[in-house]
């Protein structure tokens, strides 16, 4: 089947090389405009925070209402904030850098990284709802949509390895940050993990530009084409809404499922930010989809409140 894919993908540029082109172009041009200087300043900073032992500071601000909130550490709750905040990969990243330091517990990444792993809000309220679908008036009700699930589920499911992950927090607060800590081997690494992780999500994002054009082409009806689109690579999935001709409550549910699900694209990256830690892909392959279910339903049931 690997081979198969493959081979259809290489038809696909000989027989169609200016769609092709087109669309790697397309998927350069959003990774260039629009992840690259969004994400890489934030993926530089994280890892110098993680790797000097300065993130216990940034934690003493921070932790102790998110520990009061939701099941998890201290280097836990920033894992939590940054994922929510920036966005889709921050939290896997984070999460997995933490994790090979030894500053997370394993049971803890387990479950973090999964209901960390959002769209940021800002791309959901100025891209999708504000660009895409034309209905800001519902951005506050998108949020929790996508937002309160993962949440849920991080309370139920993290609740019952709190202790464990307190406790080896606190084993690593005792790590003392000094300023020789920060040197430019650290500052170099940053750097060099920053546009190395930013580098790969470029490719992904190409790539399935690519597949998602490529599934334009299929004999398929509009509707099947859309939602094969919108699970390989969100913003093309998203990006042909607007223009599908369905009810905009539908298109609003769609949207909804698209963004919780992350796209085939979002499960590659993952798995790029994942390698070595020993984290489970196919439990986050299926919290995805339950989470998915999840969103599109409230996303229902906003439409029957709100009609759009």
């Amino acid at each position: 089947m690997i081979f198969l894919s493959l081979l259809i993908f290489t038809g696909y540029i000989l027989f169609f090389p200016k769609d092709a082109v087109d669309a790697a172009a397309k998927g350069l041009m959003l990774w260039y405009e629009r992840v690259l200087p969004t994400l890489l300043p934030f993926a530089i900073l994280s890892n110098i925070l993680i790797y000097s032992n300065y993130l216990q500071y940034i934690n003493r601000l921070f932790a102790p209402l998110l520990k009061r909130l939701f099941p998890v550490s201290e280097n836990g709750a920033f894992v939590l904030l940054t994922g929510f905040l920036f966005g889709f990969p921050m939290g896997s990243k984070n999460c997995a850098e933490l994790l090979k330091c030894g500053r997370l517990e394993k049971k803890e990444a387990d479950i973090l990284f999964v209901v960390t792993n959002n769209i940021s809000p800002v791309f959901i309220t100025s891209f999708i709802l504000c660009g895409q679908l034309k209905l800001p008036q519902l951005s506050v009700l998108s949020l929790l949509i996508l937002y309160v699930p993962p949440l849920v589920l991080l309370i139920v499911c993290g609740g019952r390895e709190r202790r464990r992950a307190e406790h080896r927090a606190a084993m690593t607060e005792k790590i003392p940050a000094s300023g020789s800590q920060m040197n430019f081997k650290i500052i170099d690494a940053g750097i060099m993990n920053g546009f190395e992780t930013l580098t790969r999500l470029g490719g992904y994002i190409m790539l399935f530009s690519m597949i998602a054009s490529m599934i334009g082409k299929l004999p398929l009806s509009p509707l099947v084409r859309l939602i094969l689109t919108g699970a390989a690579e969100l913003t093309n999935g998203i990006g042909m809404l607007p223009a599908s001709g369905l009810k905009p409550s539908v298109q609003y549910i769609l949207a909804m499922a698209f963004t919780a699900f992350g796209g085939l694209s979002g499960i590659a990256q993952t798995s790029s930010m994942i390698c070595g830690t020993g984290l489970s892909l196919k439990k986050y392959c299926i919290t995805k989809l339950l989470l998915t279910m999840v969103s599109g339903l409230l996303a229902g049931c906003v439409t029957l409140l709100f009609p759009v």
